[in-house]
């Protein structure tokens, strides 16, 4: 008996020896440059404004997972239930080749600017009454900057 019992501690205490955590993530070297004549008393550095710019763009092609029912985003995609959103941004409302639009969106006069866009999706039928968008608003308004940033992004490349 007392053979079992010191086997099956030496296994238990083998087992959970081995189920340590992550070794410590490597160092990671980080250079900050200040202006001169910064205020050098902020210790936390910002983010560059191109990883600022990836992680908003990355943030809407997540968000706009909710607008692909409806739409797609790609150069010369098909248009589905709404219109193919690539190039949008400097489009007039109501343009996008072989949609048909509502009548009320088709006269809207409106040319989609980033403005413009964040409007409209914070509240589609008070932008454009009588539009046919079919989605409810997007309240959110760091959603709805990220969902422009994806669009105006994905239709430069």
């Amino acid at each position: 008996m007392k053979v079992v019992f010191r086997a099956s501690a030496l296994v238990l205490v083998t087992t959970l020896a081995a189920c340590g955590s992550d070794p410590a993530p490597e160092p990671t070297e980080q250079i900050v440059v200040r202006e001169p004549g910064a205020d050098v008393s902020d210790d936390a550095a910002p983010e560059p404004a191109g990883e600022a710019t990836d992680s908003l763009v990355a943030a809407g092609k997540s968000a706009f997972n909710t607008c692909i029912a409806c739409h797609v985003l790609e150069k010369g995609g098909a248009n589905r239930i709404g219109p193919n959103l690539y190039g949008i941004i400097g489009q007039a409302a109501g343009s996008a080749d072989g949609f048909k639009y509502s009548d009320a969106m088709a006269s809207s006069g409106i040319t989609w600017t980033k403005e413009e866009l964040d409007s409209y999706l914070a509240n589609p039928a008070a932008k454009v009454p009588g539009t046919t968008m079919m989605a409810g608003a997007i309240s959110d308004g760091s959603r709805r900057e990220a969902i422009i940033a994806y669009i105006e992004d994905a239709s430069a490349n």
